[in-house]
């Protein structure tokens, strides 16, 4: 079977719910990282928690509609191992930034809506393995595998399954005359 051919669905009823609910949640993932990175909810977004003063949740500084650089904290101070240096390079880069959160929102979109889930699920793949790459903080309680991997291999998965087929927008995405002429785009 090559690439441009379609696979069946990965298994039964209970296998497409499983895929179907893990493409839900890493597109949730991708998609609340953005929302967060944007306006500042507090999660991973503020540096300091007291600065959430407009409207009593959003941060009033450093957010990316504030000039914030998404970007800088984890790259600039987070970044470790052999890569730390190119890294720690790109921190603050506005070109950077924009693709970084461009990824997150499409990426994120992508898997919620079920449609466009084969780029989404390989740049969602790319993204994470760089972020691990970046970080390069081997886990504590295993010498390799960290979340970023376990994601990584998740999104690869959700290619795989066509988990977008279900509980999702991809059988009529699939059908449209655009994806048949460019499969890549399911």
């Amino acid at each position: 079977m090559t690439e441009n051919q379609t696979v069946p669905a990965a298994g039964g009823t209970g296998t497409n719910v499983i895929w179907a609910l893990l493409r839900l949640a890493m597109g949730w993932t991708f998609f609340w990282a953005f929302l967060d990175k944007l306006f500042g909810l507090g999660f991973a977004s503020c540096v300091d928690k007291k600065t959430a003063q407009y409207l009593g949740i959003l941060c009033d500084k450093g957010t990316w509609l504030t000039g914030g650089s998404p970007t800088m904290g984890f790259l600039k101070f987070s970044s470790k191992g052999p890569f730390a240096g190119f890294f720690q390079g790109l921190a603050g880069n506005a070109a950077v930034d924009w693709l970084f959160m461009l990824g997150l929102a499409l990426i994120g979109l992508a898997l919620l809506l079920g449609i466009g889930v084969r780029i989404a699920g390989y740049s969602g793949a790319l993204m994470l393995v760089l972020m691990y790459t970046a970080g390069f903080i081997p886990p504590a309680n295993n010498p390799f595998l960290d979340e970023h991997i376990l994601n990584a291999i998740i999104c690869i998965g959700l290619v795989r399954s066509r988990s977008g087929q279900y509980w999702g927008l991809g059988g009529w995405w699939s059908g449209t005359s655009l994806v048949r002429r460019f499969p890549i785009l399911e």
